[in-house]
């Protein structure tokens, strides 16, 4: 008989993980423990069968654990008498990491829909496959004692199955019932509406029309009647929210595939145990009013992943929900009681247990069957990347760009991406992002920061925020960490990479956005980008579009024809180009971005921005009924592609007469094809295969097709973002690999 210590790494904490020892080893008939040690978890074993527990121990592991490192050491027998699970000690620090919160599994669904059990309509149902983990948990080991079920002691039922190690409950830190656990209830203003089922009661306002907030896992959602457009345009009202797409929940799968195509990858995506949003194209069958996704041809839609949702469409009559973040844009969601209950809806639907850490929906769409994060949050946070360079051991925090913030902690080589921070020039943000810091590191045990890594900009609130730890700050440009968390999805070395976006602050202290960009990881070299156009006003020209198509066009003539679009008509026109001409207040950009909102202006298709891409995104949705190909000037010249014909030629189609669609979708493709012809020449110049492609721009499914039909068809590697947002989401875990490679010990 033998005697070994196992030291386990990875998600092994809140998963049912030690439960799962237990079994195994008792059914091998092998003696000792197994307990948390802070992020690791210690198995001690004794038997004859030890190596065929750790052959098994890694084939069937329960369905939210993760094994990412297995040491196995020999010990000393002391004869234990049986196998036990026994109290955690914190004294090891591994890289192991609390599970991301999980949708509820099946058989905690069919007891809450079963007349018969113990919690049946109770809405915090949980088990150790599912519920929530990140959002409740406030450090490590993971114990009920260290999250925010601590103030909801088991009872006695309760109590039984938690030290049963038979029971799927045992050991689970978030399970309880309707007579110890969170209790919901429902206000009208301020005022508490005494009633047996306030989640019924929430079901009948929606029918009526009303707005009902809902605190959930890991924050609060506005609801109202996806059918009811007068219900929609009042919470738009309400919100300072005139046209950005709401994303909605339906009851389930068939509910969607009323209205949404959906692939067998989103289907999968879509009922999947993290239950993201996900980007559906709109079918035939869509009846929703325009005003809950205007403009647009794609709808956001999630299914429901508590069971408090579950519950709310059993109580109700309507199939899908507008399911909206409850907060002022910019800002965090609301988690506090008093907050929601004063704020915007007509009733708000609330419960006791503390949210510890708010976490917004993921956001995931396909472009050509290939996953895209656009928001990588609950669901997926805080699981580590790994980083897979040779880099050294020093705790490094990155921080993220401005808006869409994350943050990153990385140690060795592993780096833990924070949940989705949101814009941090507005205070409540920042000061969630600083909170939100403190939580990682108590849950990770990194204490002590090395080296913040940051973005390049100097006004930036995160630039500024770097400096206040007291450490080695490492700058780094914004494209070229775009590149840097796309090469290490791939694991590549050496790329060049088409950086496509809004803005980034150049190395020439301009903004960038159209690069073409070599990079071994550690440094970079712009090797092309698109052709410097002037911005007057600077964000004027970004809120609204026509400003900036003026810059391009040059013409007073042809601008004449958008007079309408600008507030004080021809002397605005006139003031814009003494602006052009004085050089005052006017900024300098190779941005994608820019000449994407530029034809979409020139198509009057959208004239003033309301939100974050959405001259972009629309121009995109126009694209998208395009039944014709036309052509447009592609011109290059010293590894700069000429957006100045482009936009002339869009407009000169345009007043001929011919169709918006047909011109967008002509536009879109002149873009992708020269990004892609000056990727290609700086390949070949490199003597390079691999060419990536990052940033916002790559959320639009035409630009991505036609960039990688360019690439491959010329026989090079076209890589996208796997794992990893190309949007500003992923920024963060790309500086963190910069810094790592560029700080040393």
């Amino acid at each position: 008989m033998t005697a070994k210590k196992i030291l386990t790494q990875g998600i092994v904490q809140g998963v049912g993980f030690r439960p799962y020892v237990y079994r195994l080893a008792t059914s091998l008939n092998l003696k000792g423990y197994v307990r948390n040690l802070g992020n690791v978890v210690e198995i001690i074993l004794e038997g004859d069968d030890i190596d065929l527990f750790i052959k098994r121990l890694t084939d069937e592991l329960p369905p939210i654990a993760r094994i990412d490192s297995l040491e196995v050491i020999d010990i000393d027998k002391k004869n234990y008498s049986d196998f036990k699970i026994i109290e955690s000690s914190d004294s090891y620090s591994g890289v192991s990491v609390i599970p991301p919160d999980i949708a509820i599994c099946d058989s905690c669904l069919a007891e809450i829909r079963n007349p018969s059990d113990r919690r049946y309509k109770y809405p915090f149902n949980a088990c150790t496959d599912c519920g929530p983990r990140f959002t409740v948990i406030d450090s490590v080991p993971y114990d009920r004692d260290k999250t925010s079920m601590d103030e909801f002691p088991l009872c006695d039922d309760c109590l039984v199955e938690y030290r049963n190690p038979l029971d799927r409950r045992y050991h689970g830190e978030a399970i309880c019932c309707s007579d110890c656990g969170p209790q919901m209830a429902i206000y009208k203003k301020d005022s508490q509406i005494e009633c047996d089922n306030p989640i019924k009661l929430g079901a009948d306002k929606l029918k009526e029309g009303k707005i009902l907030a809902i605190k959930g896992i890991g924050g609060t959602h506005l609801v109202v009647d996806a059918y009811n457009d007068k219900a929609i345009k009042e919470l738009r009202s309400r919100l300072n929210r005139p046209n950005q797409a709401f994303a909605v929940m339906s009851s389930d799968l068939d509910a969607v595939k009323g209205y949404a195509k959906l692939s067998s990858r989103e289907i999968e995506t879509i009922t999947s145990n993290k239950r993201p949003i996900v980007i559906l194209k709109k079918n035939d069958g869509y009846v929703f009013p325009e005003s809950l996704s205007p403009g647009l041809h794609n709808i956001g839609v999630m299914l429901p992943y508590s069971p408090m949702h579950y519950l709310l469409f059993d109580e109700g009559e309507i199939d899908t929900y507008v399911m909206t973040s409850a907060n002022i844009p910019g800002e965090p969601m609301m988690i506090d009681n008093k907050e929601i209950i004063g704020g915007i809806s007509d009733y708000s639907l609330v419960h006791n247990r503390k949210i510890l850490n708010r976490c917004d929906d993921s956001v995931i769409r396909f472009r050509n069957d290939e996953l895209s994060f656009i928001r990588r949050s609950r669901g997926y946070t805080p699981e580590p990347y790994t980083i897979n360079y040779d880099v050294n051991e020093l705790n490094v925090l990155s921080l993220g760009p401005e808006l869409d913030v994350t943050f990153c902690l990385a140690t060795g080589a592993s780096a833990y991406p924070s949940q989705h921070i949101g814009n941090t020039n507005k205070v409540k943000t920042l000061d969630f992002l600083k909170s939100s810091i403190k939580h990682m590191k108590r849950i990770t045990k990194i204490c002590d920061i090395d080296a913040v890594a940051c973005d390049l900009h100097p006004q930036f609130f995160t630039t500024k925020l770097a400096y206040e730890f007291g450490v080695d700050v490492i700058p780094v440009q914004h494209h070229h960490a775009h590149a840097v968390a796309l090469a290490n999805d791939h694991k590549v070395d050496e790329m060049i990479v088409i950086a496509a976006d809004g803005t980034g602050y150049g190395d020439d202290h301009t903004s960038w956005g159209g690069e073409i960009l070599y990079t071994d990881i550690k440094s970079y070299e712009r090797m092309g980008h698109l052709e410097r156009q002037k911005m007057p006003g600077g964000d004027l020209a970004t809120k609204y579009p026509v400003r900036m198509l003026l810059s391009i066009l040059k013409d007073e003539e042809m601008i004449k024809n958008y007079i309408n679009h600008f507030k004080y008509g021809e002397i605005e026109i006139k003031n814009i180009f003494k602006q052009l001409d004085s050089g005052i207040n006017v900024g300098v950009t190779t941005s994608t971005g820019r000449i994407l909102d530029s034809v979409s202006a020139a198509l009057e298709i959208c004239n003033e921005r309301t939100y974050e891409g959405e001259a972009s995104m629309k121009l995109e949705s126009a694209a998208y009924y395009s039944t014709n190909e036309l052509e447009l000037p592609l011109i290059i010249e010293d590894n700069v592609l000429n957006t100045t014909e482009i936009l002339r030629e869009v407009v000169n189609l345009y007043s001929k007469g011919y169709k918006k669609a047909d011109i967008a979708s002509a536009a879109q493709k002149t873009i992708a094809q020269g990004l892609s012809e000056l990727a290609i020449a700086s390949a070949e110049k490199k003597g390079l295969e691999d060419i990536g492609a990052t940033g916002g721009v790559f959320y639009n499914e035409a630009i991505t097709d036609t960039v990688k039909n360019c690439i491959e068809s010329r026989g090079y590697n076209f890589l996208q973002h796997k794992n990893t947002c190309c949007g500003d989401g992923s920024v963060s875990l790309g500086q963190a690999i910069v810094a790592k490679m560029r700080v040393s010990n």
